[in-house]
């Protein structure tokens, strides 16, 4: 089955042990988070202190995508903060391997994001090491926190082709990593993703905006969950990478 973690970012900053207990009732098991230094990302989003109060607030498996500068410096204070899985980019590091290798020795599960624009082959040599690849379907933290617009108005359809191909060489290699569809994902392209081989999808799907935000959440986790688990290719639900409890 397909996994949905709501990103943390759609929510009002000021309220996010709401957002936190809205995921949780909704029958959530994920939440996403972006850690943005406004130098590799524009923007500026969160640090160390407010994922150390999340992973005080909650027992969600916390998705952290780390868009900073060589990333490595300072993996093992996030994973010692609470991120449970710690995705980073090969754009921003010449030590890529090395930072998944931390990830990894810090006590977290290690993943890579791609950039819309980056190929699979910049990660080609390090598929082995990884428990999750991230392919973003949008450009980076394109949320209604950021650009006004649906969920999915963002949403880059050469993301599908990315995810197709990186389900390939999962199956080629007999590899068992997760993948993850990030940015531009709403109700109108959800099943199209999950096709794709999207085990994980994160995005805002505006659920935070919306007057029955439990019952709209609970409504594409239970679409997620059915949406085509007999599809060649889909990732097992046990064994490495997969989320804590499957």
């Amino acid at each position: 089955m397909a996994l949905i973690a709501p990103a943390l970012l759609a929510g009002d900053f000021a309220r996010l042990g709401e957002a936190l207990r809205i995921v949780e009732a909704a029958g959530g098991r994920m939440i996403h988070l972006d850690v943005a230094d406004g130098h590799f990302a524009r923007e500026i989003t969160v640090g160390l202190p407010v994922l150390q109060s999340i992973r005080r607030a909650t027992r969600l498996e916390l998705d952290v995508h780390l868009l900073i500068e060589r990333p490595e410096r300072f993996v093992p204070e996030f994973v010692s903060a609470g991120a449970d899985r710690v995705a980073v980019h090969p754009e921003s590091t010449p030590h890529l391997h090395r930072a998944l290798t931390l990830i990894r020795q810090s006590g977290a599960k290690a993943g890579v994001a791609l950039e819309p624009g980056t190929p699979l082959g910049c990660v080609e040599d390090v598929l082995d090491e990884l428990d999750f690849l991230s392919i973003l379907t949008a450009d980076p933290l394109f949320k209604p926190g950021f650009a006004a617009g649906p969920a999915e108005a963002g949403f880059i359809p050469a993301g599908l082709g990315k995810l197709r191909q990186a389900l390939r060489m999962r199956e080629a290699r007999d590899l068992r990593f997760q993948l993850q569809a990030e940015g531009g994902v709403g109700r109108t392209n959800l099943d199209a993703l999950v096709l794709a081989g999207a085990d994980i999808l994160v995005g805002d799907f505006a659920i935070f905006q919306r007057s029955d935000v439990v019952a709209q959440l609970s409504e594409l986790i239970r679409r997620a969950a059915h949406s085509d688990d007999t599809r060649p290719g889909r990732a097992p639900s046990t064994g490495k990478g997969f989320p804590q409890g499957s």
